[in-house]
């Protein structure tokens, strides 16, 4: 695995989270016992809490809409690119604990390829990784790079959205493979009263508050604060951790037509290192001594340390001039600071139990600012229904690190001694303040006429600008600036039966901070996609089915050649079919299902030797099954069973495809039981313990796959 993308804050004492979400739970009962009931007004083209932007809320697993792929709620089948939707009682039955989780059961994406990291959320969208540059929060983008990662906790949201196929025409520059965009839990006017704890078998805790309502005496206010603490041990020796998160949000809806957002969050994480950096031998195959246990700590207890701060603070603001004009504004800026420090394995021959180690420091600190402005315009010319979205948005990056390497001691890897010892690092091979500015302005027309056909065009141009002040002693300071066009044309039809065939084409761009062998800024990331697919929403049954064809290629992948110069020059062509299916087969029975089959290619590379082989990691073929039943009736009311099947198809450690990494397949269960206002549930994942490598990057870094892990929790609503 790539030590630049692996690891990757606002001193704020760990006391103020706890505090915070103390306050939160003693202002809780007075909040409940005023209830005020608002009628419900509905406009056209406005969600249901108001906003342009909000979209219709999940019921069992069935979206009706979504965000991420027009920047409004638009219906699903109306987006020209397969989508899919979680809503948040999808994520509470399968007992979700991180976002890449939630994604296990999503076609066209590869989760967790690096086991259950439990400070990234790792994910892969139609081959392409879009851990940092494919992935927004409430519709503003999450841009990373180097070690400076950003964290989403799950508990605070109330959907995850995941739109596959490129996306920087909507959102700027962004990975290939498609993005995943969650979306907060907030203020919204209605009362919440919520309390969920919860213990694993490593053992690791939580405890969970949701409280909200509107201020007492007032009709146009209301406030809603979300937290969660939690920690404990995980299932690798010595890696404990601790984190507290809290984001509270206010709504001040004055009347029908204006709503303001104010919202905030704090995250604090300190934790030892997990999983990552296991050689191929030893873990996909035999070693001399067997393979390493699962359980295995690589780095030095006592010494070893991972500290995140991350704290956001933001607005959303929505005006409905008239009826055939909306203005928004969606602004938020997010500071983080990050420190690593210990060893980590270095080791690719396996003659003996002893395995070579390197140790690593780096401290990140990174602040992002991002602000997308809007104005929507419904009207119609002759017999077409345009809805028009035009905007400018603008993103400020900015991170200043450094990273250093030095000596450590190999490590027995079937009786480690742990020293505690590590001599002094060397002098920092990086010593940088890199920022990336970003303005952009796009438009989006979506046109319906004849009765079903929907024609949707979108057209961007985004000026880029990238500096670099070098502090090492190599003073390779670099600016660069680029301008790109994305574009995107879809065209559907809406038969009265639910079915609605699509076709795409979009081309995009994703910018890229270092140089080139000349020390020139390098290129964005380009290339294109064309997609066709069956969409079909029943008029008989509460379900949505997706079927999809892509071809999408990427150009301008940076690699090194044999003397190490970074070159752009890679091209990777990614083909293949996605099946979805959700439904609320019965007021019992849910289910959600995916199928992905992929064909990726090399096909440029700076070692030809590769072109026609697959990327390492990536696997090509993915399939799942979740089924959720509960008895709505008779004695046993309230009590449900879950169980799910994923398969995960085998892989490279390797980009020669010599190192095979076996397909594996997993079985997952839950059982709930729910009475009145509270609730207690088990998941088990991995039930029969399937020990698997989930994914390698080279023959050095591989991962272990999560072991089977029961998650208890309860739940009280007030």
């Amino acid at each position: 695995m790539s030590l630049q993308l692996r690891k990757v804050p606002v001193p704020t004492p760990r006391s103020v989270l706890f505090a915070t979400v103390a306050m939160a739970a003693l202002t809780a009962p007075a909040a409940a016992q005023e209830t005020i009931q608002l009628e419900q007004v509905t406009v056209d083209g406005v969600g249901p809490s108001g906003g342009i932007a909000d979209p219709a809320p999940v019921e069992g697993y069935v979206a009706k809409d979504t965000t991420a792929g027009s920047k409004t709620a638009a219906p699903i089948a109306e987006v020209p690119q397969s989508v899919s939707v979680l809503g948040r009682e999808e994520l509470d039955d399968r007992g979700v604990q991180k976002v890449d989780e939630a994604l296990r059961y999503t076609a066209g994406v590869f989760a967790q390829p690096f086991g259950k990291d439990t400070d990234t959320d790792w994910i892969y969208i139609r081959g392409f990784d879009a851990t940092q540059t494919g992935v927004s929060l409430d519709g503003l983008p999450l841009f990373q790079y180097a070690f400076a990662g950003i964290i989403v906790d799950p508990f605070l949201l109330d959907r995850v959205e995941v739109l596959r196929g490129p996306a920087s025409v909507l959102y700027g520059g962004s990975n290939a493979g498609g993005l995943v965009n969650s979306v907060m839990k907030r203020a919204d006017g209605e009362h919440h009263g919520y309390a969920e704890t919860g213990i694993d078998d490593t053992p690791n805790g939580y405890v969970g508050l949701d409280l909200g309502g509107r201020f007492i005496g007032s009709d146009a206010w209301s406030w809603r604060v979300v937290g969660r603490v939690k920690g404990g041990r995980t299932d690798v020796d010595y890696a404990d951790n601790l984190r507290g998160t809290v984001a509270p949000s206010l709504l001040f809806e004055p009347d029908a037509d204006t709503r303001l957002e104010l919202y905030a969050t704090y995250e604090y994480d300190d934790q030892r290192h997990t999983n990552g950096f296991l050689p191929y031998v030893g873990t996909v195959v035999d070693a001399p001594y067997g393979r390493i246990d699962r359980s295995f700590y690589y780095s030095e207890p006592e010494l070893d340390r991972f500290e995140h701060k991350q704290a956001s603070i933001g607005y959303e603001f929505e005006h409905r001039l008239n009826d055939t004009v909306t203005l928004r504004s969606n602004t938020r800026y997010l500071y983080l600071e990050r420190n690593e420090y210990g060893p980590y394995l270095y080791d690719t021959v396996q003659t003996d139990d002893v395995l070579n180690r390197l140790n690593f420091a780096h401290d990140t600190d990174a602040g992002l600012f991002t602000t997308d402005n809007q104005a929507i315009f419904s009207f119609d010319t002759g017999a077409v229904r345009h809805e028009l979205l035009a905007g400018v948005d603008y993103k400020h990056y900015r991170i200043d690190q450094t990273q250093a390497v030095g000596a450590a001691d190999p490590l027995s890897a079937t009786n480690p001694v742990y020293t505690n010892n590590l001599p002094p690092l060397f002098a920092p091979y990086t010593d940088e303040v890199v920022s990336l500015d970003q303005l952009g302005v796009y438009a989006q027309d979506q046109l319906k006429f004849g009765d079903g056909w929907i024609v949707t065009l979108n057209g961007r141009y985004d000026e880029v600008w990238i500096d670099r002040d070098d502090r090492t002693s190599f003073d390779v300071d670099y600016d660069g600036e680029e301008g790109s066009f994305s574009g995107r044309a879809g065209i559907a039809y809406a038969f009265a039966n639910g079915l609605t065939p699509y076709a795409s084409v979009s081309r995009f761009f994703d910018p890229q901070i270092g140089t080139d062998a000349n020390n020139e800024a390098l290129p964005p990331q380009t290339g294109e996609q064309y997609e066709i697919g069956l969409k079909y929403a029943p008029t008989f049954l509460d379900a949505t089915f997706t079927a999809s064809l892509f071809d999408l290629t990427r150009r301008n992948t940076v690699q090194s050649d044999a003397n190490f110069v970074p070159r752009a020059v890679g091209e990777v062509r990614s083909r293949g079919i996605e099946l979805e299916a959700n439904a609320n087969l019965t007021e019992s029975l849910k289910l959600t299902a995916a199928f992905t089959a992929y064909d990726l290619e090399i096909t440029e590379n700076v070692d030809p030797t590769l072109v026609g082989n697959r990327p390492y990691l990536v696997p090509e073929v993915l399939g799942s099954l979740w089924l959720d039943y509960t008895l709505k009736s008779g004695p046993a009311e309230g009590l449900g069973f879950g169980g799910g099947l994923r398969y995960v198809g085998s892989s490279y450690a390797d980009n020669q495809n010599t190192l095979e990494v076996p397909s594996v397949t997993l079985f997952d269960a839950a059982i709930h039981y729910e009475k009145d206002d509270w609730g207690v549930s088990l998941n088990v994942n991995n039930v029969f313990d399937e020990a698997y490598v989930s994914g390698c990057q080279q023959a050095y870094s591989c991962a272990y796959g999560e072991g089977r892990s029961g998650l208890l929790k309860a739940h009280v609503k007030f």
